[in-house]
């Protein structure tokens, strides 16, 4: 018999009671695969739905064979592939940030290939790729790696394939290891390097002429990757804005206790308010702040902190001198003096990077306000001295300010506290901040993100198997047993302005003013903001009655008639 001492070291490197039991979890899988136990590759047919945006004939232009294999029609699971392809080699990646369930991808992904064809693992991410860095994915893995979270089975990084040495090294790897297909799985980003990868290894890698396919896999916690019905939601958000959730609704649960401090509360999204509006509709806050409704409105700094001023007056008359303020992480950009303070920062710091430099950091401040428009030096003088060393600190990787190291909420709370007080100094106002972020990203994916990650797997190894190239995989109807689809990639490109030059992209999907969560939050926040109606959603369930929730921003925008999802 083992004593406790054996037993707590066999719990280590992921072997925790939940970690162990979680792998043992069921997987449903949509009715077109077939049976859950064994399922089996689908072949894929073309539906009537053709995507386009504005710049269509610039992307035809510029991915001719994409273009001319895909019609940028979107095609749908049409009968099981009972001749699948045989000897297939693929290798998966991922791009960019990490997100719960990433892990299932690759394990659908090695189930739908079936023992016929070769898994190879990239590691770590798009660098993996440039470097060939490969390993071959064995059943042993994908056992270990079932239902876990994170990313760490192959690691990830955010380099950008672009330049003509890097397409090259790409190419030198495809044939090296004799592959196939490439199964990247990413946010917006990393697709849109899919789709320029699938047109660049379309034809002539191998000696035959022929290509390699490429397919991606939506993945962002954001949420700022959807396509309406064809993507209700990419991977991740679920387990993330319910892990936020619980963290917020335990806060609440706080305020309501010591009846005495007001908590702010920063949430990730950068450019999409997606994590806090369904946050919010989880928890129901006293105050949320969406970025793209102050963006639309054209709130001032100053409008916003009134709003929470009087939220705050608002409820001390009713004795209630507490409650908590969900903020975007990107609310600073989407204010519009701010836009405007930004954009010229950027221009500044960029031509004169040098002089800047060469300033002394006491003196950074004064030269950069010396370059700027008399209004914008204004407004810059009048923010706090740390909210300026973060606006003038160095850009990112893609050139834009890094706006998670902007405390936002700790200016919210100091312009807060002084409105208040010049309103009425008797009302108490003590505050405390805080920033929910990277707590999110590798938890154990919830039943949710661990069936629809699954599926997409499911789906991505289907289209490889089917011949098909260029286009991310997704499953739709997840309230009705889920149907496997493919987006074109080539459909999904517009070109944005970037780093002074065009560059094809895929939008990001911000939330819209008249979706249905939207007009539900809007609906109920004074209600909110007016006395405690909080609730706690809890931990994340794998087990029990709320196990089968979906996102309420997603089954409200879907116009699902309750919460539950069902695949399979």
């Amino acid at each position: 018999m083992s004593t406790l001492s054996d037993q707590l070291v066999k719990m280590e490197k992921h072997n925790s009671i939940f970690e162990s039991a979680v792998r043992a979890l069921p997987l449903p899988v949509c009715p077109a695969f077939g049976a859950a136990s064994q399922p089996q590759a689908v072949t894929f047919a073309s539906t009537e739905r053709v995507l386009s945006t504005k710049d269509s004939d610039s992307v035809a232009k510029s991915f001719p064979n994409s273009v001319q294999a895909s019609g940028n029609v979107v095609l749908a699971s049409s009968g099981t592939n009972l001749k699948a392809a045989q000897g297939k080699r693929v290798a998966v990646l991922f791009s960019g940030g990490p997100a719960a369930g990433g892990h299932n991808v690759v394990v659908g992904l090695k189930r739908a290939l079936g023992a016929g064809n070769t898994l190879f693992g990239v590691k770590p991410g798009p660098k993996g790729l440039i470097k060939g860095n490969l390993f071959e994915i064995t059943d042993a893995d994908i056992e270990s790696v079932v239902n876990t979270g994170g990313f760490d089975f192959l690691g990830t990084d955010r380099t950008k394939i672009k330049t003509d040495a890097q397409f090259n090294q790409v190419k030198e790897t495809c044939v090296k290891h004799n592959l196939d297909a490439i199964v990247v799985i990413g946010g917006d980003d990393s697709n849109t390097n899919a789709a320029v990868l699938a047109e660049y290894l379309f034809k002539g890698v191998k000696a035959d002429g022929s290509g390699v396919q490429v397919i991606g896999v939506p993945k962002t916690i954001d949420g700022d990757l959807q396509i309406g019905d064809l993507l209700p939601i990419s991977f991740g958000f679920d387990t993330a804005t319910k892990i936020y959730g619980e963290m917020v609704g335990n806060i609440l649960q706080d305020t309501r206790s010591s009846l005495k401090y007001w908590h702010f509360i920063k949430l990730m999204g950068r450019s999409a308010s997606h994590v806090t509006i369904e946050v919010a509709l989880q928890t129901k806050p006293a105050v949320t702040i969406i970025s793209e409704e102050v963006a639309e409105k054209k709130q001032s700094l100053a409008s916003i902190v009134d709003q929470i001023a009087q939220a705050v007056i608002g409820r001390s008359a009713k004795g209630i001198n507490h409650g908590v303020v969900l903020v975007p992480e990107g609310l600073i950009e989407f204010i519009p003096e701010m836009n405007v303070l930004i954009a010229e920062l950027n221009d500044v710091l960029a031509h004169h990077a040098d002089a800047f430099a060469s300033e002394a950091d006491a003196d950074k401040t004064a030269f950069v306000m010396s370059k700027l428009t008399p209004a914008n030096a204004t407004l810059l003088a009048s923010l706090p001295a740390y909210v300026v060393r973060m606006l003038l600190a160095e850009r990112d990787s893609h050139g834009n300010l890094q706006v998670s190291l902007i405390p936002t909420e700790q200016l919210l709370v100091d312009m807060v506290k002084a409105r208040v007080k010049e309103i009425n100094s008797t009302i108490p106002f003590g505050a405390h901040c805080h920033f929910l972020g990277y707590e999110g990203r590798c938890g154990a994916p919830t039943l949710f993100d661990a069936a629809y990650t699954y599926n997409l797997g499911l789906t991505a190894g289907s289209l490889i198997l089917d011949g098909r190239t260029g286009y991310m995989a997704t499953v739709t109807d997840l309230d009705k047993g889920g149907v496997p689809r493919a987006i074109p990639l080539t459909g999904l490109l517009n070109i944005e302005r970037r780093h002074g030059k065009d560059e094809f992209v895929i939008e990001k999907a911000l939330v819209k003013m008249d979706s249905p969560a939207m007009q539900y939050f809007v609906s109920r926040r004074a209600d909110w903001a007016a006395d405690d109606l909080f609730c706690s959603p809890g931990p994340r369930q794998l087990w029990g009655d709320v196990a089968k929730q979906m996102p309420i921003s997603v089954a409200l925008n879907s116009g699902a008639g309750s919460l539950v999802f069902s695949i399979g």
